[in-house]
This record gives C-alpha cells, structure tokens and sequence, in this order.
C-alpha cells in the first residue's frame, strides 16, 4: 500500500499530513516554525510518523508546500501554496469553487473551476492585515488568549469601530480604546469585523463563486468566520481542522504523483 505525506511549511506554523493509497489520512502534526523552517519541518514530520506509527522508510513520496517548501532537503517535490490549497479545499469541499486561505501572514483568495482546477488567484502577502499575525498582535494588545477571542465576540453589543487596516495603526487603535475603558467585547467583534471587512476586499478582486470554503488557521477563529459570513451573507464551508488543508493537498498530490508511477510501471512491464 502506497503511503505519501504533504508538509505545509507556513510563516506561523508547519503542517504534516500522511495519507495512504485510499486518501485515508493516517496522522498529521502542527507545530510552531518559529523561524527555523527546516527544523520545523523535520519535527512536524517525525511526529506525524509516530503518530502513525509508521517509520521513514514506509513513505513513499513527500511533496511540500508554503513559504519555507524549498528548505526541507528530505522533500522529492515541491508544488506552490496555491495549488496546495486548492487540491485540498477540493478534497474536503468536491462542490467548492472559491477558497479563501487565511494563513499566519497572507491571505489567498483562488477560484476554482468543477473539477477543481485552479482557474483565478488573488494574494496579500505583503501587508500582514487580517492574517494570524494580524489577531497575534491585536490579542496581546489586549491581555487576553487567542483562545478567547471568539466567545467574547460574541458578547459584543456594541462594536467597535477598527478603522485602520494597518497592523501598527490598528494595534494603537485598540491601545486607544482600551484607555477609554470600551469593554473588550466589543473590541474584539471590531476586530473580527474589520478582518471582514479587509477579506471582503480580497474577495472582490476576483469573481467569488459559490460555495465557498474557508482554509488556514484564522477559520478557527469563529469569530472571524461568523463576521465574514454576516458580511459576504452566505455560509461557509469550514473543515474540522482547516489549517492543515495545504498540508492534505500537497499529499493528495504526492499520490497522484505516486499512482502515475507505479501505472507507468505496471505499462511498461505489460508490454
């Protein structure tokens, strides 16, 4: 049985996913990169193995993927985040047509045709607006946990109004509010919907077609998830664990490269 494994290597955190010949998935890992994206390859991958309990030598093919793809020297491939994110949201979501990635420090909105080709992108990634890194540091300004974040949201009676999409400003916004004693709350829900309100524009630069799913380890944050929906007035497909869907795509990938193989083989030795 063919065993395969995608690595996500993001600004923020890296992911692993193991899959076999069945596009079953067998384990997967997350851990901080922490700006060593090598190491953090390796020790996403070696826990993803135990979790599986499988041993190197058992994966056949390894494809990566994200910004630090080209600094894992145990890789056989590597496939960009567009094209990642794209096979994987099509895995989870076959009726997707748009995915919206919000990763650690860019966002990516790419339309998709029926089958799940890529058709249209659109990136940030030069302004960390709206990203992880974006909640990362409007959270600390606060005190409060990431974790937090989407109950008091929905707390909020009163939002706040985040009127600068820079994150600099924007955390001074927050300082600013918290010294006029406006309850968390609510600045909280001006967060979440002024990270809409930045995606919503992303959005628009190019045709949005439905049904859309949301990737990346901001769609945890059901706060945001529930802002954009209320902003965009339709549902989105979100999966149970949506910051490894690079991960999953670039393995999905790994078998295909895999499968076309061994059919070249089994070709070859028939004739």
């Amino acid at each position: 049985m063919s065993i395969v494994a995608g690595l996500d290597i993001g600004s923020l955190s890296t992911k692993t996913v193991i899959i076999d010949q069945t596009q079953k998935i067998l384990s997967y890992s997350i851990v901080l990169t922490t700006g060593d994206s090598r190491k953090a390859g390796e020790e996403s991958y070696k826990k993803a193995l135990q979790s599986a309990k499988l041993s190197k030598d058992k994966v056949d093919y390894i494809i990566t993927t994200g910004y630090g793809r080209d600094n894992i020297p145990f890789a056989n491939k590597e496939v960009t985040e567009i094209t990642a994110h794209a096979r994987g949201a099509h895995f989870l979501y076959p009726d997707t047509r748009t995915v919206l990635d919000i990763g650690g420090q860019d966002s990516k909105a790419i339309n998709l045709d029926h089958t799940g080709q890529v058709i249209d992108f659109v990136m940030n990634d030069k302004c960390a607006a709206g990203t992880g890194r974006f909640i990362e540091v409007m959270a600390h300004a606060l005190g409060i946990s990431l974790e937090k974040l989407s109950e008091l949201s929905r707390q909020s009676t009163n939002p706040a109004v985040i009127s600068s999409f820079c994150t600099v400003f924007a955390e001074s916004e927050v300082v600013s509010l918290v010294a006029e004693r406006r309850s968390k709350a609510d600045i909280v829900r001006g967060i979440h919907e002024a990270i809409a309100e930045r995606t919503y524009t992303l959005l628009n630069k190019i045709k949005v077609i439905e049904p859309i799913t949301m990737t990346g380890g901001v769609a945890k944050n059901k706060g945001v998830v529930n802002a954009l929906e209320h902003k965009l007035k339709l549902k989105l497909g979100v999966p149970d664990e949506p910051q490894i869907t690079g991960a999953l795509g670039a393995a999905l990938i790994a078998l295909k490269v895999v499968q076309k193989s061994s059919d070249f083989s089994d070709m070859i030795k028939g004739s």
